[in-house]
């Protein structure tokens, strides 16, 4: 179904969106390894990370204080068990690049546990429902052809942040691109439920001002601990069991 309340709305704001993206601060990947262990007792769960900018760290110094190093520290505290993770992201790229230009890449064989960061760029690029529901699911689907079928692990994708509270994105284009968020993370939840080894997290974590990177648009380090744990809170319990066969 067509979204003519966005398709209309961005019509009236098109100036303001382009304003935005002409003069919006570029920041940079993090810096360090794309991979790392966090120690701990017991058989070791290995955490491949693929996607947009959240997975590639922008906004924050360091990968390791960036998403996939915080998930794999708060995975490794809740169940007791070492981490290994690998982290494989580029900022700016929607689902169907991550799709074509990522998985090509070397990743990881048989992971326990598959994190995908993908959409903001679907809603900012402008993608049709239509195009995103393609594209996503050919995305999961890949992973899981890739990595679901050796192991027993979820492929999770996490849910679009909410476009609607980011200080970097002026009014009424920040309403506007929440709203979009929402319609988009909406098909994602139907996507990922038609997939049995699928798992949607939806973004409940609304960060404040203090929390965002200096852009005003990507979450810093404390932004993504607190994400980091909300995400662990509703993983499969069997994931954090501490001797995991």
């Amino acid at each position: 179904m067509i979204d003519w309340r966005f398709w209309l709305g961005f019509g009236a704001t098109l100036p303001q969106a382009l304003y935005v993206r002409s003069t919006a601060l570029r920041l940079g990947p993090a810096a360090g390894p794309a991979e790392g262990v966090v120690d701990g007792p017991g058989s070791p769960l290995r955490l491949l990370l693929v996607g947009d900018s959240i997975i590639a760290g922008v906004g924050v110094d360091q990968l390791s204080d960036a998403l996939p190093g915080q998930l794999a520290r708060a995975i490794a505290a809740h169940s007791g068990r070492p981490v290994h993770w690998h982290a494989v992201g580029v900022g700016g790229l929607d689902a169907g690049e991550v799709h074509d230009q990522l998985l090509p890449a070397q990743t990881p064989t048989a992971p326990d546990l598959v994190v995908v960061s993908v959409g903001v760029n679907d809603v900012t690029g402008l993608r049709t429902g239509k195009h995103w529901r393609r594209r996503l699911g050919q995305l999961l689907d890949r992973l899981a052809s890739d990595h679901v079928s050796t192991t027993s692990a979820p492929v999770v994708h996490l849910g679009i942040p909410p476009l609607g509270h980011f200080p970097g994105l002026p009014q009424p284009l920040r309403a506007l691109m929440g709203h979009r968020a929402a319609n988009l993370d909406k098909i994602a939840r139907e996507v990922v439920a038609e997939r049995p080894w699928g798992l949607h997290i939806a973004s409940e974590f609304v960060p404040v001002a203090n929390q965002f990177a200096a852009d005003g648009y990507h979450p810093n380090a404390d932004a993504c601990q607190v994400w980091a744990e909300g995400i662990v809170e509703r993983l499969p319990k069997s994931l954090l069991e501490p001797h995991r066969s």
